[in-house]
């Protein structure tokens, strides 16, 4: 049998991409998919290392660290020295960052709208069950 799961998933995460940075823009927001990413966790819990940034995300240290670098000479973040670990460097949002959550809130509900369009609440949830499945078994096998 014939899976295409893999290819649906990368389509819609492109599309996805587009259409959301799409809406950022048109709210005024200046971030990329990948800066929204980490500004997400960020606003969960701030002040956290490049691998808890990396772990939370599943995006690589290395790439983190680039992404990273850009927000901060945008003023969106800042390093800062772990007072409780001199050797780790903590990231942590600015206040210009603290500000924006609320309309990359709007934005995202905005997206969900269009994401789950002619779904039903229990189609979502049902959906969303898979994905996790599917997230749970490929955090398994990773190296």
């Amino acid at each position: 049998m014939e899976t295409k799961g893999g290819f649906y998933i990368t389509q819609i995460k492109q599309l996805q991409d587009r259409i959301f940075e799409r809406l950022l823009l048109k709210n005024n927001i200046e971030l990329s998919g990948g800066q929204g990413r980490i500004l997400f966790i960020l606003w969960k819990n701030d002040n956290l290392t490049i691998s808890e940034i990396s772990q939370k995300t599943s995006l690589a240290k290395n790439t983190i660290s680039v992404v990273i670098d850009g927000m901060v000479r945008k003023g969106i973040v800042s390093r800062n020295i772990n007072p409780l670990n001199r050797r780790q460097t903590l990231i942590s949002l600015t206040e210009y960052a603290k500000s924006l959550q609320g309309k990359y809130e709007t934005v995202s509900k905005q997206m969900n709208a269009i994401f789950y369009q002619g779904f039903t609440e229990s189609e979502q949830k049902q959906f969303e069950q898979y994905l996790a499945r599917i997230l749970d078994t490929l955090t398994q096998n990773m190296p």
